[in-house]
């Protein structure tokens, strides 16, 4: 575990760092509303996707960065299908039996990718337990389309193939730039938020992506507010630090629908910049942290500034999102 000074004392989840959400209160608080974005480029974005028959996590999960991502120009793009074989309380996107894997997909997300002018792509994909692989040779076949067309970064988030570590091999043998795999919650909530999913086997993931290729970055994200404590939050945040992981996003949950489980508390943006300084001093690398933070979000900033010349980021850029460099 990382070695803190006394100063350097830990956030704490009290009534005056966040809001406790009242049975009868169903108005988010006023840091949770934001104005769409304006002008046609969101529009751009989304007609493309759906023209290319591509899904995204953006619009499957119900993100409310969209608007503003595809006002971007950019999406990060769920491969696999839309429908999920897991049964994850915090999840929106469509659970059941998947449809056969198209073997299209790769060339339909690399010209996408073209037509976006994308610099830095984002894959992600729904849990595909049904298939031998867990769909890791998807993956591979997606990055390696991309390499062949693009000169883009390439950033992928993944299941954890339950376990079937040469399946993991062969992804971490394509060489992505960014390997995201999110831990989500503290091992405490695991059964109720993410089901089938397995803390330790989260962070032995991320270990063996770093004994692999300790070229690839690593990264990870927890959603805040579903009831965790900061003692909790901290013991996480030291074991992806153990597992040698390089990038941390902290966002905070947002009920999809009243099927999903229920906020318990909507921390305050300032305890947000509490906990990505509180995170850059453990050592991670980059850090994103705000109210609106997805593990996505803004990815291709904290990405190129990690595998380019380590500019630092604007943080005025998003007043939501506290992005941390160590020099």
């Amino acid at each position: 575990m990382n070695q803190l000074s006394s100063s350097h004392l830990l956030p704490v989840l009290t009534a005056s760092s966040t809001l406790p959400v009242e049975k009868t209160e169903r108005r988010l608080p006023s840091w949770l509303r934001r104005q769409l974005p304006r002008g046609n480029a969101q529009h751009f974005t989304d007609r493309l996707i759906r023209d290319l028959r591509l899904e995204t996590v953006c619009e499957n999960a119900k993100c409310p960065n969209r608007p503003e991502c595809y006002a971007r120009k950019t999406a990060t793009f769920m491969i696999l299908g839309n429908v999920c074989t897991r049964p994850c309380g915090f999840c929106a996107v469509q659970r059941g039996r998947p449809d056969s894997v198209e073997d299209d997909e790769a060339e339909r997300l690399t010209e996408a990718t073209l037509r976006l002018g994308l610099k830095h792509v984002v894959i992600t994909s729904v849990t595909r337990d049904d298939l031998p692989d867990g769909g890791a040779g998807h993956f591979v076949a997606c990055i390696e389309q991309l390499r062949n067309r693009t000169t883009a970064t390439i950033e992928i988030l993944t299941p954890d193939f339950l376990g079937n570590w040469e399946a993991l091999n062969t992804v971490i043998d394509a060489r992505p730039d960014v390997f995201n795999h999110n831990t989500e919650t503290v091992p405490r909530l695991y059964d109720k938020v993410r089901g089938k999913a397995c803390y330790r086997r989260t962070l032995e993931l991320l270990r063996r992506v770093k004994q692999r290729n300790p070229e690839i970055h690593t990264k990870s994200g927890l959603m805040l507010g579903l009831g965790e404590t900061s003692e909790e939050i901290l013991d996480v945040l030291c074991d992806l630090r153990d597992m040698r992981c390089d990038f941390l996003t902290l966002g905070q949950y947002l009920q999809p629908s009243k099927k999903h489980l229920p906020v318990q508390t909507y921390l305050r943006p300032e305890t947000f910049d509490q906990w990505g300084e509180f995170s850059r001093l453990l050592g991670f690398s980059r850090v994103a942290s705000g109210p609106f933070v997805r593990s996505s979000y803004h990815a291709d900033e904290m990405a190129s500034s990690s595998l380019t010349d380590e500019r630092p980021l604007n943080r005025d850029t998003d007043p939501d999102s506290a992005l941390v460099n160590i020099e």
